[in-house]
């Protein structure tokens, strides 16, 4: 398809467009029709065939068809009863996975990169798949690029950090090239596109994102997994020993050794767990859209539930993005009078007013400063992230505006004490000085009085206060990652709640990787961080084993949300986060955050309890399957049983409730979790029904009798473990168990043909309740067990632990 693609670009006639003018529609109209266009070279979600496709073609459903095709074959046209439970379960995971395709997909075309493009004289935005090839785009500060493309006008800034893995900016002026998937951070130009679609190298870049992440999953994902690909493995030689153990060996009739076979293996299959996790994610995927919560991938649900440090930047999530002048004050020493501070107001006017807000900063200051122009500059350098300032020369006055530290050198101590001053009250300061030396636009190197400090801050957002003191009550520690200066960061975060936001640090300070990692586990507030220090920091916090989340909202983010455990973007930010991020808050509202740690606790804790009634009867069904075959006797139950018994204590209760609301914190692993809740159960089911044919079998109890009574009272402990699982037992709870009881009871009584209920005799009654009876404390029993073991096994870790520690 690519190769087509390109083939057919190759039958357009490039032109140079005049930048003021841009292509003409039938121009544009003959490159969409040979597909010279900027269409992405993949979807972020699947398409509807591949939905389908990978709902009905999986290996358990494959199994299910052979099993159905060998119940025909003899007959056995009642056992088919697990067939119409099998196809709704596919459905609803088609249902749901196609509801929740189109909720995001309506989501990420509100969020798709846009660019201004010129055609036929007119400026337009448009969404960036709909450029073509040669036409003429203005690109501007967080601008993402959109194609590979050549500046024809202008000056930028451009930031490809996403692209090398280097933070430093690059300067494009005309004729230089520009890659798409770098951005633009500062300047203003016109470009052409010279490479679009699969040709860019943002989609090159795409592909072999897509490309690493395959595979990586989370920690509940990858244990269903492993036990999916166990019980696979294990059903075939178990399934094909029985068979020949019951046909050759026990002289059941085809039909019989069929049937049985069949029920042994359909109690192996946990049917409906992978779906039920699926069906989970998907559903909690369509809340958070409906929270403006968008998800690029869905592992990050569960992640950010386990997250215990979250890594946030101050400008963007502790504040709004937009910063505000809040003062003009004179250095310490210098005459302060009305006439001063109006001359230098405007000598800041006609500075600002040549000057393009590019930023921020600049929009800021040109919002305070919005007197009459009365100069135009004759050299202007837009603000460089590299040197920190920006300046203008008007004639032979030289003014620069930027970072103290950078724009006063040497001179910086004399007024250190006042600038500090500002910024312990959570300014950030800025300093407008005159420049005795030549601007080059590269690093300052002669003296620059300074005329006056302008001190600007940003809001606290809203809800931030409340967002940080509910990670702190829920041990999940914040760091603050930021460019500015620590001291500043420092007052905000504390005015923002967060805990320990007195421990700060200059990361400017911080020379080796070494450094940056001792840093990590002592300091709260980072400031003056550049692009690869907050890499490296999210880098040194999983290396002490954190689970971290980023939030960002800026290019300098982009490396850092990369490498994080889970990668949260704001959408008001630029568009290389919200490309990065698994998880973009469309409305930018930092206090969605909570919703989504709990909708990911919900969803892990909740399969995680259910995940364990699946169990019960995997490891029931495997252990009387083998306790068939080493005594020689025929399997108990019937397919179309173990279908009744399934319905009623796993599938129906399971998805109820992996649907409600579970705010408990994730602890421990995943599958041993799981593991410990069904082995008591699984256990009892066990040894009370073996126990159950071994005594009718030796009383000469009928085999439907002894068959009716097995399903009775795997059915009497699937409803003690569901009880147990869905403790507290709210109005809810007892609702979903009143109706699963009566829905099983109504099934025995009243369509028990179609489940091969038969009647029992009185004998088989007597042993019936004598054997439920005993469920109960057997239970209980095996419950403390294997409580004692798991405390045993930890002791003994923990102790193994110690000694190694002790050795070293």
């Amino acid at each position: 398809m690519e190769q087509e693609k390109k083939e057919e670009e190759h039958l357009v006639q490039r032109v140079l467009a005049n930048p003021q003018f841009g292509l003409s529609f039938e121009q544009v109209k003959e490159r969409e029709e040979v597909n010279a266009t900027n269409q992405a070279v993949d979807s972020a979600t699947k398409s509807v065939r591949e939905i389908i496709k990978s709902n009905v073609f999986t290996y358990f459903n494959l199994i299910f068809a052979i099993l159905a095709v060998l119940l025909i074959a003899v007959g056995a046209f009642r056992d088919l009863t697990f067939l119409p439970i099998i196809v709704a379960n596919t459905c609803i995971g088609i249902i749901q996975e196609v509801r929740s395709k189109k909720v995001l997909d309506d989501l990420s075309l509100l969020h798709t990169p846009k660019a201004v493009v010129i055609r036929e004289g007119q400026k337009k935005e448009m969404p960036a798949e709909q450029l073509v090839l040669d036409d003429i785009v203005l690109l501007g500060a967080g601008d993402q690029i959109p194609a590979d493309a050549t500046v024809l006008e202008g000056e930028v800034q451009v930031n490809e950090s996403l692209l090398t893995g280097e933070a430093d900016e690059i300067k494009k002026s005309k004729d230089d090239g520009l890659l798409s998937g770098s951005f633009v951070v500062s300047g203003n130009c016109v470009a052409r596109l010279e490479k679009v679609g699969a040709d860019s190298y943002l989609s090159q870049l795409t592909l072999q994102a897509t490309k690493s992440k395959e595979g990586e999953q989370s920690e509940m994902i990858r244990s269903l997994d492993k036990l999916v690909k166990a019980v696979g493995i294990v059903i075939i030689p178990i399934g094909i020993t029985l068979f020949v153990q019951q046909y050759i060996y026990s002289g059941a009739t085809l039909k019989e050794s069929v049937t049985s076979m069949v029920a042994a293996v359909i109690g192996m299959i946990p049917e409906g767990l992978y779906l039920l996790a699926s069906v989970a994610m998907v559903v909690s995927a369509m809340r958070l859209a409906k929270q403006k919560v968008l998800l690029h991938d869905m592992k990050c649900i569960e992640t950010l539930a386990r997250v215990d440090v979250l890594c946030v930047d101050k400008t963007g999530t502790i504040t709004v993005p937009k910063m505000e002048v809040a003062e003009l004050v004179l250095p310490d020493g210098q005459e302060t009078n009305t006439e001063r501070i109006t001359k230098i107001s405007q000598l800041i006017t006609d500075f600002a007013g040549n000057m393009t807000a590019d930023n921020e900063t600049m929009r800021a200051i040109k919002d305070y400063f919005n007197g009459n122009v009365k100069r135009k500059a004759d050299q202007i350098f837009s603000f460089s992230s590299e040197y920190k300032y920006s300046a203008v020369q008007f004639e032979k006055e030289r003014y620069v505006l930027g970072a103290p530290e950078f724009v006063l050198r040497d001179a910086y101590l004399e007024y250190a004490n006042q600038i500090e001053t500002y910024s312990s009250q959570g300014y950030r300061v800025l300093v407008f000085a005159e420049y005795e030396g030549k601007l080059t636009g590269e690093r300052l190197c002669d003296a620059a009085k300074p005329l006056s400090f302008l001190l600007l801050n940003n809001a606290i957002r809203k809800g931030a206060v409340e967002t940080f003191s509910y990670f702190g009550k829920r041990g999940v520690e914040i760091k603050v990652i930021s460019g500015d200066n620590p001291k500043t960061v420092s007052q905000i975060a504390k005015k923002a709640g967060i805990a320990k936001a007195e421990r700060y640090v200059d990361a400017s300070t911080l020379k080796s990787k070494e450094a940056i990692e001792r840093a990590a586990g002592l300091y709260t507030v980072f400031g003056r961080v550049t692009p690869q220090q907050k890499r490296m920091l999210v880098g040194a916090l999983k290396k002490k084993g954190k689970t971290v989340a980023m939030t960002g909202d800026g290019v300098n983010d982009v490396l850092a949300l990369k490498d994080a455990d889970c990668s949260i973007a704001m959408a008001s930010g630029s568009d290389a986060a919200s490309q990065v991020a698994q998880l973009v808050l469309l409305d930018s509202d930092f206090s969605r955050m909570p919703s989504v740690v709990m909708e990911g606790r919900r969803v892990v804790n909740n399969i995680q309890r259910t995940a364990s009634l699946y169990l019960v009867k995997n490891i029931f069904s495997m252990l009387l399957a083998v306790f068939s075959m080493i005594l020689m006797l025929d399997y108990p139950l019937e397919p179309s049983q173990v279908s009744l018994i399934s319905m009623f204590t796993i599938g129906i209760p399971s998805f109820v409730l992996a649907l409600e609301p579970n705010k408990e914190r994730i602890q421990g692993h995943f599958l041993s979790n799981v593991l410990l809740k069904a082995l008591p159960a699984g256990l009892t089911d066990f040894l009370v029904v073996s126990g159950l044919v071994i005594f009718c079998r030796e009383f000469g109890v009928d085999k439907d009798c002894v068959s009716t009574s097995c399903t009775i009272i795997v059915a009497i402990v699937g409803f003690m473990i569901l009880h147990r699982i869905a403790q507290p037992m709210t109005r809810g709870h007892k609702v979903l168990m009143i109706g699963v009881i009566a829905g099983w009871l109504f099934c025995m009584l009243f369509i028990r043909p179609l489940f091969a209920i038969q009647g029992i005799s009185k004998q088989c009654a007597m042993l019936l309740v004598l054997f439920a009876i005993i469920t109960e404390p057997l239970l209980r029993y095996l419950s403390l067990l294997v409580e004692y073991l798991r405390k045993l096994v930890l002791h003994e870790r923990k102790a193994l632990s110690a000694k190694k520690n002790a050795g070293m």
